[in-house]
């Protein structure tokens, strides 16, 4: 018989092994652990984690709070959140593994007592296992806590150790103004170093955003169209179906230019903008969208009207069912001129940009939930086709939600004797190419906080600079008193969004 002969791994094959190994022996710390994002998203990507085996194998989660709980009370919330909340049934096992390794510290988050308790609970966590712990703080609390806790943490020693890494994971809105956010990195820089601090997106998570870097720099069909020459137009849209849904007391202080535009949006400019990174690395990467950033051209105070858009829903009917106008919501003051809708003409000042807008767009109680990216492509220059029909220029369709897929869309001559064209799509659905689900967005990132990688995560210039571009919009909307433009719940809202298009351009179908 033969010796068997054993072929080498290929090695891209070994990276990708190698990068779904579990990250190192970790305690996450969840600031707000008993609050709504912990229940709804963070603890179901616990579970789902815990399931794939992606988590450390010494693996332990302590849950902070102000709420009066026990240990065994924590516990049966968080066994309720992945039960409610889990993009899959859980496995009794798993969950009671993840939940037997579940701990609790009551207190507040300015109180120092807290952190006394938080730091002895650690310390009998990594006698418990025999080893020390890298530490992840995850700050899922209102943001006028995020600069007490941090401040606490470096008091109380647990911002650094010697014996393991430290980090710390800074939820949205990073501030609610650009002196605001230009505050709280000093302050957070004061007690971190930047390396530490993971300020999180969880745009950046989901695949589809990810995917628009692999399309566009691996693939030479798109990258040589990516440029000004080439593209007419850029539309990002991140429409909504739903409106408050409880959440008044945050939605009126803040709308829907800064609870989506100002992070969520502008990031997935800056992918799409931005050059190409000398390496796939996370300082690397941000720092072109940085300079993209700071390209958009600000809006002139008195050109304000011709670039931007503000409107608020009324009555109408979504889905067959009648809903309330904004003004009559639970919570929200006779007063508001809060905007729920918010449409934007923006310019990026670079050489491969110049001249091509980017039309950004988001609202709630819109006609249906729907996030994509549409770059429509300059028309041919010249139709040799008589007779053949309008024949409208090609677009690439990033559809982020509610499916992931990437559509183009071609003019194809029609079956039959003559020659008429008209518009067909050819479509790659992630789902159907791929045969899994993708996970959530926040799985992603609490793997990459606990493995210590930035990439999906924004460094400070970056904040600043995503707030140096809506600021001026802002300060013009905080001075002009009018009310902004009502549009019907289930529309795809106001009409008066069409005032900043170019000539020759059209808002897409939501």
């Amino acid at each position: 018989m033969s010796e068997p002969v054993f072929e080498p791994m290929d090695p891209e094959q070994l990276a990708i092994g190698l990068d779904q190994l579990p990250p190192p022996s970790s305690v996450l710390v969840i600031f707000g652990g008993v609050g709504d994002l912990a229940r709804r998203k963070l603890l179901p990507a616990l579970y789902n984690l815990a399931h794939e085996g992606n988590l450390p194998e010494r693996f332990r989660l302590i849950g902070v709070s102000h709420t009066d709980l026990g240990e065994d009370a924590f516990r049966e919330q968080l066994a309720e959140a992945v039960r409610r909340f889990s993009r899959r049934t859980p496995d009794p096992e798993v969950l009671g593994a993840l939940v037997a390794g579940a701990h609790y510290v009551h207190g507040g988050f300015e109180d120092g007592t807290t952190y006394t308790a938080l730091c002895a609970r650690i310390e009998q966590l990594e006698e418990e296992v025999g080893q020390p712990l890298a530490r992840v703080h995850y700050l899922s609390t209102a943001p006028r806590f995020f600069g007490p806790i941090v401040e606490q943490l470096g008091e109380h020693g647990l911002a650094r150790t010697e014996h393991a890494p430290t980090r710390v994971v800074i939820e949205k809105p990073f501030g609610t103004t650009q002196d605001e956010a230009h505050e709280l990195n000093r302050r957070i820089r004061e007690v971190l170093d930047e390396e530490q601090i993971f300020r999180i997106d969880h745009y950046l998570g989901k695949e589809t955003v990810q995917n628009l870097l692999a399309l566009r720099f691996a693939n030479g069909l798109f990258e040589p169209l990516w440029n000004r020459t080439h593209v007419a137009s850029v539309q990002i849209t991140s429409a909504e179906a739903v409106g408050l849904e409880g959440r008044a007391g945050y939605y009126d202080g803040s709308g829907a230019l800064r609870d989506l535009v100002q992070n969520h949006l502008l990031q997935v400019l800056a992918i799409l903008a931005m050059e190409p990174p000398t390496a796939f690395a996370a300082d690397d990467i941000r720092t072109e969208k940085v300079k993209v950033l700071r390209a958009v051209e600000p809006i002139p105070r008195d050109r304000m009207a011709e670039h931007a858009v503000r409107g608020r829903y009324g009555a109408g009917s979504i889905g067959g069912e009648v809903v309330p106008a904004y003004r009559d919501e639970p919570g929200v003051p006779e007063t508001s001129r809060t905007e729920t809708f918010a449409a934007l003409r923006l310019h990026v000042d670079t050489w491969r940009w110049a001249g091509v807008p980017f039309y950004i767009r988001t609202g709630k109680r819109l006609s249906r939930k729907l996030t994509e990216v549409a770059v429509t492509l300059q028309p041919v220059p010249h139709l040799a086709f008589e007779g053949a029909g309008a024949v409208q220029p090609n677009q690439i369709i990033f559809t982020l939600q509610p499916d992931e897929h990437v559509a183009i869309k071609l003019a194809a001559k029609v079956p039959g004797s003559g020659m008429h064209l008209r518009p067909v799509t050819m479509d790659f659905s992630y789902g159907t190419a791929f045969l899994s689900t993708s996970p959530e967005a926040y799985e992603r990132l609490i793997t990459d906080a606990l493995r210590g990688e930035a990439l999906l995560f924004t460094r400070a210039d970056e904040v600043e600079a995503q707030w140096s571009v809506i600021q001026p919009i802002l300060d013009a909307w905080g001075t002009d008193h009018a009310t902004p433009d009502e549009y019907a719940s289930g529309s795809d809202g106001p009409r008066s969004q069409a005032r900043i298009l170019r000539p020759g351009d059209a808002w897409r179908a939501i």
